[in-house]
């Protein structure tokens, strides 16, 4: 089976994905912020790296963590909810927080593991939202809207840099997760499910896409 790799796993879709990988089979490296998360993975099969996405210096570190790994899936997880009102301006503490996790992560990550997933000519997937999109824009979270329209904009301008990388982001739908909250209409194993499925379908023409938990796929950038 091949090697996965998830940044991000301490909790919500990170881990039920590292689980369900894991149930299947493959080989799991999981990515963590606090060591104390570590011991639950671990104990589920994976590897466990820590890592925390939001800081530049310890993603710095993650190539030689992994050491030359060949990376056939990476899935990019982290991210955190704005946590702020409809139409209030962010201070910069809420700003730097939701940007650092949400866009500069995987901006930080995307060439420290991108060789490796080259090397297997695989998939990298980052976790976006359809609340990302323009034609979605609405007043309420307005600030998490941005840093996924950013994420979008990362996807979409990098794959080019490394050929034989399929790079596209994932939406994993409004999942009744501990960002989702209980109200979401999603289940956790639905959307785990949902996206697993959909992974396991994609081809090197989904490079630059928004790929849905139903598979549905939509462009982000204009083909050419």
């Amino acid at each position: 089976m091949g090697l996965i790799l998830i940044l991000g796993a301490s909790r919500g879709l990170g881990r039920a994905l590292a689980t369900a990988y894991v149930e299947q089979g493959h080989r799991v490296i999981a990515t963590v912020r606090r060591a104390e998360d570590m011991a639950a993975l671990q104990a589920l099969g994976a590897e466990v790296l820590q890592v925390d996405l939001a800081d530049p210096a310890s993603v710095s570190g993650l190539a030689w963590q992994l050491d030359g790994a060949s990376i056939d899936l990476a899935l990019y997880v982290a991210g955190v909810w704005d946590g702020h009102g409809a139409g209030v301006p962010p201070t910069q503490q809420q700003f730097d927080q939701v940007m650092h996790s949400n866009v500069l992560g995987f901006m930080q990550a995307l060439p420290q593991i991108a060789p490796m997933v080259q090397e297997a000519e695989g998939v990298i997937a980052a976790f976006s939202s359809s609340m990302s999109l323009l034609s979605e824009a609405a007043p309420d979270a307005w600030l998490y809207r941005v840093s996924k329209a950013a994420l979008n904009m990362a996807v979409a301008s990098a794959g080019a840099q490394w050929p034989g990388v399929t790079l596209l982001a994932l939406d994993p739908g409004w999942v009744q997760t501990e960002m989702g909250g209980p109200a979401a209409p999603l289940s956790l194993q639905d959307s785990v499910q949902g996206l697993m499925q959909a992974l396991a379908g994609v081809t090197p023409d989904d490079g630059g896409c928004l790929l849905r938990h139903d598979g549905h796929r939509l462009r982000l950038a204009a083909a050419g």
